[in-house]
């Protein structure tokens, strides 16, 4: 793949067609991410027992909260570089993608000590009922082996985005893809690993991606790559994370609050498990379209506020939330309306398609609203508001859904009152995150200049 094909120019030309075709590869990246955990759900939904699928499924809502703060911690590297970049700083680029990809083995070593270590106890934290909680453990165990990758295809698939490359990234995950869904049923069917066999597929593609992405890098002439020239700078590392931990935990909240919701989801039983998960899916499938967005906007905020073009922020902003709207909406709504087909794609038990569409009704149908949030969110993040945004997200959401377990739902223990927190809290964080455009003086000057 030609380098002078797939960088893409973010400071001239038109918005519109690059907005559009830098967004679609990240979207269907992340889609392709879930796919893998949505695949383990598909095969041992078909192939292997009801346990098995809420086993695997009891795990969604940590391996969510864990792809959520490697991509969040990635996004820090991304605006460093894309700030070298808008500012035409490109000596500065290989010493920070140095540090970045160091930094991501690091962090990746840690969490995957840390993810052995309380594996047990969080899964004892959310109730984790008995009859699945040994599997539910191993899948668990197993899959964080393969958390160092992840970190690595994050921050490396960041550099190539900061440096208008949103398409290898996005070929790294198709091939990963269909080398998980291949080793899933491999595993499954010829050798019956259950549970196991699904998490080792999912750490070979994860590697897989890595490596790939890796090699671009090497390729690449802007960042000269090589991991046994790399050097650590703690200075470029502080600053890659004081963008990083805030977009990580502005993610990472929404897992947490989850997690609630998860604990409160495993006291209805194996079949609510069931239908929840496979529910999931659908949401995260959606929101990572909206999340896609985001992420564009960040970047196309971060390059052009470098290079002083603020009247292109605010066109950046505006159109980045209606194609988000409108690319969120049409998927949304078919799924909607076709819930029971989409969900007997995972599973054939009638009360589990009858809990999944539940779920679908209650959360899945509002979700367009968060585009509100999330693209004003990106933009600031792109400004060098990273605080403001994650802080908004933690009260909103996080803060907020936790209330409504402990005091609504706690006097009405029903699914449906249960699952009415997530467009609450939507719409709570979409106040407060938009507060920040009005309560912020600097911000609010770059968008009027």
């Amino acid at each position: 793949m030609n380098l002078k094909t797939t960088d893409m120019d973010m400071l001239h030309g038109s918005l519109t067609g690059k907005l559009l075709l830098f967004t679609l590869p990240i979207a269907l990246s992340s889609i392709v991410q879930q796919l893998f955990n949505a695949a383990d759900i598909a095969v041992v939904g078909y192939f292997g027992k009801e346990s098995a699928l809420a086993a695997v499924g009891t795990n969604t809502e940590i391996i969510a909260l864990i792809v959520t703060v490697s991509s969040g911690l990635s996004v820090g590297a991304n605006i460093l570089i894309a700030n070298h970049i808008g500012r035409n700083e490109t000596k500065e680029t290989p010493a920070t993608v140095q540090t970045a990809i160091l930094l991501a083995v690091l962090a990746g070593m840690i969490g995957l000590l840390l993810g052995q270590i309380i594996a047990a106890p969080l899964l004892r934290l959310i109730q984790t009922p008995e009859g699945i909680f040994e599997a539910a453990e191993l899948y668990l165990r197993i899959y964080m082996m393969g958390y160092p990758f992840l970190l690595l295809y994050d921050f490396g698939a960041s550099a190539l985005r900061a440096h208008g490359d949103s398409r290898y990234p996005f070929l790294a995950l198709i091939i990963s893809g269909i080398a998980n869904v291949a080793l899933n049923l491999f595993f499954v069917i010829v050798f019956h690993m259950g549970v196991a066999g699904v998490a080792i597929a999912t750490d070979i593609s994860t590697m897989l991606s890595a490596l790939m992405v890796l090699h671009r890098l090497v390729k690449d002439p802007m960042f000269h790559f090589t991991f046994h020239e790399s050097k650590f700078s703690l200075r470029i590392a502080c600053e890659v994370l004081k963008t990083g931990i805030p977009s990580a935990v502005q993610g990472a909240v929404f897992c947490f609050a989850n997690i609630f919701v998860q604990t409160s989801v495993n006291g209805f039983g194996e079949i609510a498990i069931a239908g929840s998960t496979i529910a999931m899916n659908f949401e995260y499938f959606t929101y990572y379209i909206i999340t896609a967005f985001g992420q564009t906007a960040t970047t196309f905020t971060s390059q052009n506020y470098a290079a002083g073009q603020y009247r292109r922020c605010t066109r950046i902003l505006w159109l980045c939330l209606g194609f988000s709207t409108v690319c969120s909406s049409v998927p949304i709504f078919t799924i909607v309306l076709f819930r029971n087909f989409f969900s007997g794609l995972f599973t054939t038990e009638a009360a589990v398609i009858e809990s999944a569409s539940v779920r679908i009704l209650c959360i899945l149908l509002f979700e367009p609203i968060c585009n509100f949030y999330e693209i004003p969110a990106g933009v600031l993040r792109g400004l060098g508001h990273a605080l403001y945004p994650a802080g908004s997200t933690m009260i909103g959401t996080c803060a907020f859904r936790i209330i409504w377990i402990y005091t609504v739902f706690r006097f009405n223990p029903t699914l449906p009152m249960l699952y009415h927190a997530f467009p609450l809290s939507w719409a709570a964080t979409i106040l407060l995150v938009n507060i920040g455009f009005l309560i912020n003086d600097r911000t609010r000057f770059q968008f009027t200049v």
